[in-house]
């Protein structure tokens, strides 16, 4: 199924429209000049936490480690992953190591 030349068009300009809105819209909610309220900068020192809370649930949610070696390269790499934070502090390496760590682990041990 193809699209007309119109639904293309609609389709790009509604594409370019939520990016340029999602892009421009907290600097025109919260000006340079204003203060930043208190709630937004409340948001913005729990919701990172939060979201990491939740990637971990989602992640671990089908895991389980009685049943084959599935839950042996997870818990090995959450390992690593704790390791790499209390060790550089840094979210992304930690992060970026454990997933590595993991799909080495699936891929040529398990």
């Amino acid at each position: 199924m193809t699209m007309t030349f119109t639904q293309q068009v609609i389709t790009i300009a509604m594409v370019v429209l939520g990016t340029v809105l999602t892009r421009f819209l907290p600097f025109l909610l919260f000006p340079a000049g204003k203060p930043t309220p208190k709630y937004i900068q409340y948001l913005g020192k729990v919701l990172p936490s939060a979201v990491f809370g939740l990637l971990i649930i989602y992640c671990l949610k089908k895991v389980s480690p009685f049943t084959g070696s599935h839950g042996i390269p997870v818990l090995i790499s959450i390992s690593l992953v704790i390791a790499l934070h209390l060790w550089k502090r840094q979210m992304l390496i930690s992060i970026a190591g454990g997933t590595v760590c993991y799909m080495l682990l699936v891929q040529f041990l398990f």
